[in-house]
């Protein structure tokens, strides 16, 4: 027996006794029907010999006791549905696909983290394996739950190799020196880990831009280009004039990547000398036309992409199907500050100004820049001219190049606006066109964009509509409706009269979808209500 190497034994019994026949003088029953249960005898002797041959090792240094959490105990009630949230015991699936009646969990996850965070408690200890466990497999709950997590999740993430995205990703609640203990500053930046590096620029920027700036600038030069850019991307809150030295320097980066978001952030502070050099091209691409009878605009796109336009952030190289000419005036008008249109068309308003006719079929690039420059530069007022009444059909709005263009315009303007406007949509267009404006709607929904969801979904199952095509917009009214509809929905949850051509099993469906709903949003009152403000003290 001592003579069998292990691997012949493995190699025996993934090819299988019958396929491999085992050595008789070594084991002690010959090929045949004793011949799995004789591998088995010898695997299991072979085991013992070689576990009484280790040596133990010797003992690991310990780790450094995890750092304390101030943050208030977590109440009990919200402790338990953590670990039901984290466990992801939601109901099993209908046949045929279906959800049933019984709410996502795991949809309820990431509202949780937030609703705690809002809050300040810090998590128990028992949770943290499966809390980073949860990070680990949804990116979409990393910034939430490491911050839930604190300095003891990312204490805990650096004795886990499984964990270590912990570590490079967010603050993860770091503790932080005070922003004016200019040697604990210098302290954790030249020694720290990124993400305790990046909370630091945060805090020490919201404290003293110009001493975060400084902080930065002492060893730009020698940070990993991914690292530059994490940094660089930093700055957009706070973004400032004071800024522009340092964001000119950095458009002559040797990492392209660093020098575009270098481009971006200049471009969107209108009085910077890149926003002025942009300005100079785009007026004196697009003007107005001074030709015909009536007002228009007039489109004169670059011949050339020069060393000058390239260092200002214009890509030279257009994407496949894209004219290089329309791809040039493109980045030029959207860098450019919206403050020059007014005065370069004798004065007229935004509104005003898109409504104008544009010459040779240049109208879809130039809107959908200005829209671009409306969401980088955040100007509510060409952000409404471009989207223009929500009553207007999406296909002859001012800015009719995609719905995607139309959510990046609404998440510009206050959060009460946007949702008025959303709801406005979908009562002249219905929930079809509605699906990707509703995700940049703050949640919970206000009252008037709440009330229009469920009544174009009320409308649609009256009406005996395909109930599945309604089920992604079902699903964000399980996330995002106010909790205090659900008693105003429970008229709904009835089993309804199928109209004559209705789809079979349609009011089945719309009864189930509409069941679970209410017990979400009835789970959402109750995690609102066990996660209420901690105790002062």
């Amino acid at each position: 027996m001592t003579t069998t190497p292990w691997e012949e034994l493995v190699t025996t019994a993934l090819l299988g006794t019958d396929r491999r026949a085992p050595d008789a003088g070594v084991m002690a029953a010959a090929p045949g029907k004793d011949a799995p249960a004789a591998l088995l005898d010898a695997a299991a002797l072979h085991t013992v010999r070689r576990r009484a041959g280790l040596l133990p090792a010797p003992a690991a240094e310990r780790p450094a006791p995890a750092p304390p959490d101030e943050r208030p105990a977590l109440p009990e009630p919200a402790g338990r549905r953590l670990v039901q949230l984290l466990a992801d015991r939601s109901g099993p699936a209908q046949g045929g696909g279906r959800r049933g009646a019984t709410p996502d969990l795991t949809e309820l996850l990431p509202q949780w983290l937030a609703t705690a965070n809002q809050h300040g408690y810090r998590p128990p200890a028992a949770v943290l394996p499966a809390l980073l466990d949860a990070a680990r497999a949804r990116t979409d709950l990393r910034t939430q739950a490491l911050t839930f997590a604190g300095p003891r999740g990312l204490w805990l993430a650096r004795l886990n190799p499984e964990w270590k995205f912990a570590l490079r990703g967010g603050s993860g609640g770091v503790t932080l020196p005070a922003p004016d203990d200019a040697d604990a500053v210098r302290r954790l930046w030249d020694e720290g880990l990124f993400a305790e590096r990046v909370a630091l620029l945060s805090a020490v920027r919201a404290h003293d831009p110009a001493a975060a700036l400084d902080l930065l600038r002492s060893t730009w030069s020698t940070e990993r280009a991914e690292d530059r850019l994490m940094f660089l991307d930093s700055l957009r809150d706070g973004l400032s004039d004071a800024d522009e030295p340092f964001l000119e320097q950095a458009l002559g980066d040797r990492s392209r990547n660093v020098r575009a978001t270098a481009a971006e952030l200049l471009s969107a502070l209108p009085h910077s000398a890149l926003a002025a050099r942009m300005a100079g091209r785009a007026v004196s691409c697009v003007g107005p036309d001074l030709t015909g009878g009536g007002a228009a605009i007039t489109v004169e796109a670059p011949h050339e992409c020069d060393a000058a336009m390239q260092r200002d952030g214009v890509v030279p190289n257009a994407p496949a199907g894209r004219g290089e000419r329309s791809w040039w005036l493109g980045q030029v008008v959207e860098a450019a500050p919206l403050t020059v249109w007014p005065a370069r068309f004798g004065g007229r308003a935004p509104e005003e100004i898109v409504a104008l006719p544009v010459a040779d079929d240049w109208r879809g690039e130039l809107h959908a820049a200005w829209c671009r420059a409306a969401v980088r530069q955040r100007d509510a007022a060409w952000a409404r001219a471009l989207l223009g009444p929500p009553s207007t059909p999406p296909a002859t709005g001012p800015c009719t190049s995609s719905l995607a263009e139309r959510s990046k315009l609404l998440s510009v303007l206050p959060a009460g606006e946007r949702a008025g406007w959303v709801a406005g949509f979908i009562a002249a267009h219905g929930l079809t066109e509605a699906f990707q404006l509703l995700g940049v709607c703050a949640v919970p929904w206000a009252e008037p964009l709440g009330r229009a969801v469920v009544d174009a979904l009320d409308i649609a199952r009256d009406a005996g509509s395909y109930p599945w095509s309604f089920s992604g917009v079902m699903g964000l009214a399980e996330r995002c409706l106010d909790p205090g509809e659900a008693a105003r929905l429970e008229l709904l949850t009835a089993l309804p009269d199928e109209p004559e051509g209705a789809s079979p099993g349609a009011g089945g469906y719309w009864s189930e979808a509409f069941r679970r709903l209410v017990a979400t949003l009835r789970l959402r009152e109750a995690i609102r209500t066990e996660l209420g403000p901690a105790p002062a003290g």
